[in-house]
Order: structure tokens, then sequence, then C-alpha cells
């Protein structure tokens, strides 16, 4: 009985939270490491992108809640997800146009389009800002939870409960869905297709016929719709701030570093490998390893490696480790 406590526990608080919180840092990962492999920059602005994008999703929310228009037991922000994509993707086709274009024309140095991405972030950040304010928004309803602690309790008779959120539901089968979407999209599309041929050697892309703005309208429109995805999932979960998405960044560009800059499969890789990572350095232990040891054993403290104050340093860390040792990710080309 101990031992089932003991796993309900890790299960609840380590590797249900960290599954979803995989999902959203891999989906946005997925973004950053396509801009990357295609486009030849790292987006600082992505995690505004993600801001800009959720924004768009809890206003119209609002709206619809207002009408009365809801979508019970799923949360209304589903509702108007489809539109918040539609909104990102012509702020990011007018934001190339306008800033991004010109730089790739007169054939910029990577760094120079890394430095004007953290110029459109700082504008995309006030931006969200002026529209939604600086302070927190809650924006999810509908179904609460699949299955609560009180309700896992009484079924089986455990001292520990199991929370499944439904936002944690929906992240995962969404991410599921995205993420099986886009690697279908790239492997079996004509136009998939070319954007990975673009990106493996853009010169002979060229030569082949392909349409250098077809594909770059189609990056953004893709990067579009992970921003929006990934920035309402967490949204969900958690809760909106403009200021958090952009600290989001970090472990995000952890993640896409971890699995390998430019490649897909690694990004999903390394958001779970961050995610992981942040969840189980951050967890105070004690509560599953005293039911796993003689009650004289039993730890007085919280066993807890870092506060959770400190979870993006472990991003941080993951970031400058992998840069020194293996700056390539797991997944990257090697060179």
């Amino acid at each position: 009985m101990d031992f089932l406590n003991a796993l309900v526990a890790l299960l609840n608080f380590v590797v249900i939270p960290g599954a979803s919180y995989g999902a959203q840092l891999a989906i946005g990962a997925l973004g950053v490491t396509l801009i990357f492999g295609i486009l030849r920059f790292s987006n600082f602005a992505w995690g505004d992108t993600m801001a800009f994008g959720t924004m768009i999703v809890i206003l119209l929310t609002w709206w619809f809640q207002s009408l009365g228009i809801s979508i019970a037991p799923l949360p209304t922000a589903l509702l108007a997800l489809p539109f918040g994509i539609l909104a990102t993707a012509a702020l990011l086709l007018v934001t190339d146009r306008a800033v991004y274009r010109f730089y790739r024309k007169q054939k910029a140095k990577p760094i120079i389009l890394v430095i004007v991405s953290a110029g459109v972030m700082f504008i995309m950040n006030g931006l969200v800002r002026l529209i939604i304010g600086a302070e927190e928004q809650s924006f999810a309803d509908g179904g609460r939870f699949l299955i609560s602690a009180g309700d896992f309790k009484t079924m089986t008779g455990l001292a520990e409960g199991l929370a499944i959120k439904g936002s944690t539901a929906i992240t995962l089968v969404t991410a599921l869905v995205t993420m099986a979407a886009l690697f279908w999209f790239l492997q079996n599309t004509r136009t998939g297709k070319s954007m990975r041929a673009f990106s493996d050697n853009e010169d002979l892309a060229l030569l082949s016929g392909i349409n250098p703005d077809r594909v770059v309208q189609v990056t953004w429109v893709i990067a579009a719709i992970l921003a929006t995805i990934a920035g309402t999932l967490y949204g969900l979960d958690k809760s909106f701030r403009p200021f958090i998405y952009y600290q989001l960044l970090l472990p995000i560009f952890a993640a896409a570093v971890v699995g390998g800059l430019g490649s897909p499969l690694g990004a999903v890789a390394g958001g779970f490998i961050v995610a992981f990572s942040e969840v189980v350095l951050t967890y105070a232990w004690k509560k599953v390893v005293i039911y796993v040891v003689p009650e004289a054993w039993a730890p007085e403290s919280l066993l807890q490696l870092l506060g959770t104050d400190y979870k993006f340093a472990v991003s941080f860390s993951i970031l400058i480790m992998v840069l020194l040792f293996m700056p390539n990710g797991i997944f990257g080309k090697r060179g």
C-alpha cells in the first residue's frame, strides 16, 4: 500500500506535470528550431509571439463567454484558438515583410537578424501589455478535473490522491496531434519537402526551382500555429501574464539546443528533457520517500535540491552544459 501511495505521489507531482510542461516546451521548441533551420536565425521574439497569440485567444474567449458561447466541458479557448492562429500568422507575415525581408535580401549575417528579432521582441511585448495589461489573467473554463484527488482516494482507499486536470489532458492530446501533423506535413507534402530541401541546402533548393518566398511564408504560418498553440496550452494549464512568456524563452531555447537546433525530433526530445529536469530538481521528494523507507528513517527536511524559484536556473544550466560539451545537441547535424 505504501508503495502504491509513493507511486501515486510520483505520478501526481512529477510525471504528469512534467509530461504536460514538456509537451508545451516541445511545441514551442519546434517553432524555434523550424525558424532556425529554414530562416537561419534564433528568433528572440518567440516568447512574445506566443504571448501575442495567447492574448488574442483570451480576448476572443472573453467575448464568446459574454455571448454565452461555450463548448463545455472543453474550455472556450479552444473555440478561439483558430482565430488566434490567424491573427498571429498575419502579424508574423507583416513583420517579415516590414522587417526581416530587408535583412534577408541584404544577406545579413545571422547575428544581425538575432539583434533585429530582439527589437521585435520589445515591440511585441509592449504591444501585448498595452492591449491586455501586465497583470495575471485566467481564462480557463469548462471541466476543471477529469478526476479529482478526493474521488481517487474514495475509489482506491489510498492516502494519496491522483488529480488529473482537464488542461493537462488537453495539452497532451493537442501536443500529440500537433506534432504528428507537423511531422506528416514535413515528410509527405510537396511544400514540406521543399522546406526540408531549403533547410538542407538553400542554393541547391533554389536551383531546383523552389520558391524561397513561399517557403518563408509557410514557415511563418506554421510558426504562428505552433506559437499560439503552445502559448494557449501553457496559459490554460497555469495562467497568462505577458512577462512569463518572455521568461519561457529560456527553457524553450534550452530544449531546442539540447535536441539540436534545426532538428524537429530533437526539439520534442529536448522539451521533455528540460521539463523533467526542472520538475525533478525542484520537487520536494519527502512526500514520496516517507512511503518507501522505514518510519525511523523518515526525513525531516523536504529533500528538495532547488527551490521552485530556481526553475529557470535549471534550464540555463542545461543550456550552458550542452553548448560546452555537446553544441550540436542530441539530434543535431554533426560538423
